[in-house]
């Protein structure tokens, strides 16, 4: 992708799940290079995606230290794993591989936290949300440069936190949220947990989705959007947290103020139905 933006043509990144997808509606079973190029054609000229931004290189680097300590953290985990069941005479050196990856993730970190100086003002509204914190600031700069440039719908879709309708006449399905991009998920969900403890406007909206009897995981992903919508509506207004967000922020950029929003397939959650986060 870089090498095109490079060479000055225009990208179109698109979701392999779709031209899979749009390849069975035209019937199309064979399979070869020859085929496949045609069918993006096809793909491309009946959809006209929109031109791909390439992060800047700030952004690519930051996202590759951030590729690099989630690898680090599955293999502390997988020995760690390793460690409870390995016989005694092993267990030495896998305790030794432990304190050396635990070494490494400490250095990595400190060279993500010396890179994230790099985005300046906008390092510091994110951090100054109470519940976000270093990490979580760096995967949403790093896994997503849209923050600040999309309307509250399009991010939450893009993150994968936006419910979704499922309904067929007179039929009412669960609302779902599915897709998008599982680094960010992760990372909100965690600020998440932190911030239904600490942040006062998600947790009355956390206290009362429960006091309506919705399920924890429910409420954790409504408030999973809802956190995302307000990161995004203070990165667009360059606006750091204050205690009176809510008044300063209005309510169609920040998020419905009702602890039960309503709306029909339009993507945002309903009082009737709760829907699922699928990870």
């Amino acid at each position: 992708m870089e090498t095109l933006a490079e060479a000055g043509l225009p990208v179109r990144v698109v979701n392999p799940r779709q031209v899979r997808d749009f390849t069975k509606a035209l019937g199309k079973l064979a399979k070869t290079d020859r085929i496949d190029a045609a069918i993006l054609a096809h793909f491309a000229e009946a959809t006209q995606p929109e031109p791909c931004p390439l992060p800047d290189e700030e952004t690519r680097e930051l996202r590759d230290l951030l590729t690099r300590r989630k690898q680090l953290q599955d293999m502390l985990t997988a020995e760690k794993n390793r460690l409870r069941r390995a016989p005694f005479s092993l267990r030495p050196d896998i305790e030794e591989h432990i304190r050396w990856l635990e070494e490494k993730l400490k250095e990595l970190e400190r060279k993500i936290e010396g890179k994230t100086a790099a985005f300046g003002e906008r390092m510091q509204i994110l951090m100054s949300v109470p519940g976000v914190g270093l990490l979580t600031s760096a995967v949403l700069l790093g896994y997503l440069p849209e923050l600040g440039k999309l309307s509250g719908k399009e991010i939450a879709a893009l993150a994968g936190v936006a419910p979704f309708n499922r309904d067929s006449g007179e039929q009412k399905g669960k609302r779902a949220v599915w897709g998008g991009r599982k680094e960010v998920r992760a990372a909100l969900y965690m600020a998440t947990v932190a911030a239904v403890r600490w942040n006062p406007i998600l947790r009355g909206f956390y206290q009362r989705l429960l006091g309506a009897g919705k399920p924890v995981k429910m409420a954790l992903v409504a408030g999973m959007r809802k956190l995302l919508v307000i990161l995004n509506a203070m990165a667009k207004r360059g606006t750091t947290w204050s205690p009176n967000l809510r008044n300063s922020l209005t309510t169609n950029t920040v998020a419905h103020p009702d602890p039960l929003p309503k709306g029909e397939g339009d993507g945002t959650l309903t009082s009737r139905y709760y829907f699922a986060m699928l990870f």
